[in-house]
């Protein structure tokens, strides 16, 4: 309801404006031409993700110092805490930072978003800045146009800059007019009352202009002109800091409990920010007037004081809130508790993530890994063997002889709710994010992981056809063919743990020469297979029935295990890996290679069992 009825009353009072005055109509103006140069920043810096802006959110986990340190330098380069905020969010909910850097992020953003405050206070109130718009604009549109994504960034971001510039001059020069025809100061209010009611103005302007620097500009524009007093001024700020919380909780509507917390974690430091400097309002400007005659700042400019108290106020929250950032969190974990996993929906791929290529990559990545982990249930359950038993053994094959007892689930039901939900919601991510302007790396990476995807829920159908009869001749000992079907098992929950220690193997350690090895042998068990049948049934060992049996099922636990392999090598062994595995094995010695090719061949499923 309420966003149903905001934009007709925009609307509304827009138009009321322009027929009023034509003065309102270049402030207004201003004001748009402003935004529209914050959302130009913000997709220029977004064709800069995938390379600095991510690996410096990454590595801003290491502690609460460089996570605030973080925050505050990319808010002043940025110029939008609103923008740092929601990737923040982003990350949050890929998994790539902790809430506690998150909300140390949150807390240094706070912090540098006053650069903008004194950028406006002390450059573009003194300097005709429509001067350097111009030129700015005028380079923009050449890059904007170049192929390169970096030069296309580079020139929304000087668009963007040349926008701001643009915006702050037509507000300015509108609030110089207007005060000749209108005095706004008329509406000024004093004491407790002007502090109530310019705080709730201030954070309904941000809420609507969903940008607090915007909002700010439009204080000190109007305080520049003496068109709202000081003290109104003050109320107006503090309002901004309390509006500019929306950004980030509209956000995290799309985001998972993590995101949740920390757009509860910025709406809490803002009021508490808020509270406090409404509280020592005195005392505060005590300080801002103490610290702007140290500094030199005359009495009189309003302007280069207001962001001084922006400045204090923000900081001083930083300073309270910091030293109980712990109890913050333990309080955002009580307040919005984790949900109960639930194995059946992903985990990971929410629209909170949808922005940044590095998010894309770590949740798609993230997501498979959560399939595999389902998968490996459905098919260790399916083959009637423990995953904890089986990872822990040394003897697999003695395992798997003795796991006959049969595991009583539907396979098929499991199917559907625990693989198929997650492979359709990464179909439809994939799908989603196909249709973005992404680079070229990231678009292979996302559609690799697809097809890892794939791979795996091939595996799984594999494993339900086999199931049926792997259960009837394993459940107790009927001959040959109990031998059979346990050879199967035994090699498909091999790989398995080979699987398994490869993912728990640090990544430089990781080789694909073991995958490839592997897929060699399965090709050569198959055919011994084939042969061992025909022996089987000449010798009336086995029956035609259970020879076709057997033959169809093996088709599929070798189809399984080719997937299984081609799945861990697409995701595990990185894109460097062929020069390095080429290194490696010119490091081998001459002899011990000719020994390993000569032995390849001969290397047998029992052999390989020992």
């Amino acid at each position: 309801m309420f966003k149903r009825l905001l934009l007709p009353v925009i609307l509304l009072v827009l138009t009321l404006g322009f027929w009023a005055s034509s003065n309102f109509q270049e402030i207004a103006a201003g004001v748009a031409i402003f935004l529209f140069g914050m959302l130009m920043l913000e997709d220029g810096f977004k064709l800069f993700s995938g390379g600095f802006l991510e690996r410096a959110l990454e590595k801003a986990t290491g502690s609460i110092a460089k996570s605030v340190g973080f925050g505050v330098v990319s808010t002043t380069i940025m110029q939008s805490s609103s923008l740092v905020s929601v990737i923040t969010i982003s990350f949050l909910s890929a998994g790539l930072i902790s809430l506690l850097a998150g909300v140390g992020i949150i807390f240094g953003a706070n912090i540098g978003t006053t650069t903008g405050a004194w950028l406006v206070a002390g450059f573009g109130m003194k300097v005709n800045i429509s001067a350097y718009a111009l030129p700015m604009l005028a380079i923009a549109i050449v890059l904007v146009f170049q192929k390169s994504k970096y030069l296309r960034g580079a020139g929304y971001v000087l668009a963007g800059l040349g926008f701001l510039f643009l915006g702050i001059h037509h507000m300015k020069e509108g609030f110089e007019a207007f005060k000749d025809q209108f005095d706004l100061t008329r509406f000024a209010l004093t004491g407790l009352l002007g502090l109530v009611v310019y705080t709730l103005v201030g954070a309904t302007a941000t809420v609507v202009m969903q940008s607090s620097h915007a909002t700010m500009v439009l204080i000190i524009t109007a305080l520049a002109a003496g068109q709202i007093s000081y003290e109104n001024a003050i109320a107006l700020a503090i309002g901004a800091n309390i509006g500019t919380t929306v950004t980030a909780i509209i956000g995290a509507f799309t985001a998972n409990f993590q995101g949740k917390r920390l757009a509860l974690a910025h709406l809490i430091f803002n009021l508490v920010t808020a509270g406090v400097a409404l509280i020592f309002i005195s005392q505060i400007r005590l300080a801002v007037d103490y610290i702007s005659a140290g500094v030199g700042i005359p009495d009189t400019d309003y302007a280069l004081k207001l962001a001084v108290f922006h400045s204090i106020f923000n900081v001083l929250g930083v300073v309270l809130m910091l030293p109980l950032i712990h109890q913050l969190i333990a309080f955002l974990e009580f307040a919005i508790a984790q949900p109960k996993e639930d194995l059946s929906q992903p985990k990971y791929l929410s629209e909170a993530v949808d922005e940044f290529p590095q998010t894309f990559r770590t949740a798609m990545r993230r997501e498979v890994q959560h399939l595999y982990d389902n998968a490996v249930e459905l098919i260790t359950h399916g083959l009637n063997l423990h995953r904890s038993a089986l990872f822990e053994t040394k003897d697999i094959a003695a395992t798997v002889a003795a796991s006959r007892a049969s595991f009583e689930f539907d396979i098929g039901e499991r199917y559907e709710k625990r693989v198929k939900t997650l492979y359709s919601a990464i179909i439809e991510f994939a799908t989603r994010v196909g249709a973005k302007d992404m680079p070229e790396d990231v678009m292979q990476d996302i559609y690799t992981m697809r097809d890892v995807a794939g791979r795996i829920v091939r595996a799984v159908k594999a494993i339900k056809h086999l199931r049926r009869n792997a259960t009837h001749y394993t459940v107790r000992k009927q001959g040959v063919i109990t031998d059979l079907y346990n050879d199967l098992r035994t090699e498909i929950a091999r790989i398995l743990v080979e699987i398994r220690k490869l993912e728990l193997a640090d990544p430089e350690h990781r080789s694909s020469l073991w995958l490839d090895q592997e897929r060699i042998q399965v090709e050569q068990d198959e055919q011994e297979t084939n042969s061992k049948i025909d022996r089987l049934i000449r010798a009336r060992k086995i029956d035609a029935k259970m020879a076709t049996s057997f033959l169809n099922d093996s088709n599929y636990a070798y189809s399984a295990m080719r997937d299984l392999l081609g799945a861990a090598r697409a995701y595990y062994i990185e894109t460097e890996d062929a020069m390095a595995e080429v290194e490696r094995i010119l490091e081998v010695e001459d002899d011990e290679l000719n020994d390993l090719v000569a032995a390849a061949p001969f290397v047998t499923v029992k052999q390989r069992r020992l």
